[in-house]
């Protein structure tokens, strides 16, 4: 069994219980949360191979392999949940927000682990800046899938767009982060502000 398998199982197992002791809401939130786990230990699993497999490197992985299959990642259970439940806008949501902060969770604590801790302020920035990413990301590819409904649009091309955009972001995001100074800042100021934009995107289409 490897590290990364030990850290699910210690984390899971307390969250697993919860989810007969709370309801509605609260238990799908921690259910796609344990979802979002999963799917960062998958998708660990896929760029790991692709990396060996094709010998791309650390860093070419990070940027050219690994947004494209975290996506992928992320994105199927929350397809997956729209298609077989067609849960409301809010539920879908909840779903969304419950698989990024898990994947985000799941992916700094094994981070940490293995490349230890330069300084608090270091654990902040890399918190708030990965965990708003994957969280921002997941939130426009359900976003997508909103806008779909309501505007009767093509749903496969919706889909596929919008899951294109969520790889880009990631992407973009891993190659500011890799450089140093004032590139990297921009790099951890992008989901901040792209969280806002999408916050004030599902706002105004609830309003109409």
């Amino acid at each position: 069994m490897i590290f990364s398998e030990n850290i699910l199982i210690c984390i899971g197992l307390p969250l697993l219980l919860t989810v007969f002791l709370v309801r509605d809401n609260a238990r799908r939130l921690v259910v796609f949360f344990l979802i979002g786990m999963a799917a960062c230990l998958l998708g660990a699993y896929v760029s790991g191979f692709i990396d060996v497999a094709f010998g791309y490197g650390t860093e070419d992985t990070a940027i050219f392999i690994s947004p494209v299959v975290e996506e992928t990642m992320k994105f199927l259970p929350l397809l997956f949940y729209a298609l077989m439940f067609a849960p409301d806008d809010d539920r879908l949501f909840t779903a969304a927000v419950g698989v990024g902060a898990g994947f985000a969770s799941f992916e700094n604590v094994c981070s940490m682990l293995t490349i230890g801790t330069e300084s608090l302020g270091f654990l902040l920035i890399r918190g708030l800046a990965v965990g708003v990413m994957h969280i921002v990301s997941i939130c426009a590819l359900a976003l997508g899938l909103v806008l779909a409904r309501h505007y009767k649009i093509s749903g496969v091309s919706t889909i596929l767009g919008a899951l294109s955009v969520s790889m880009l972001f990631h992407g973009i995001y891993n190659l500011l982060a890799s450089e140093s100074g004032i590139i990297s800042a921009i790099g951890f100021c992008l989901p901040l502000i792209t969280a806002v934009l999408v916050f004030l995107a599902y706002r105004k289409l609830q309003t109409e």
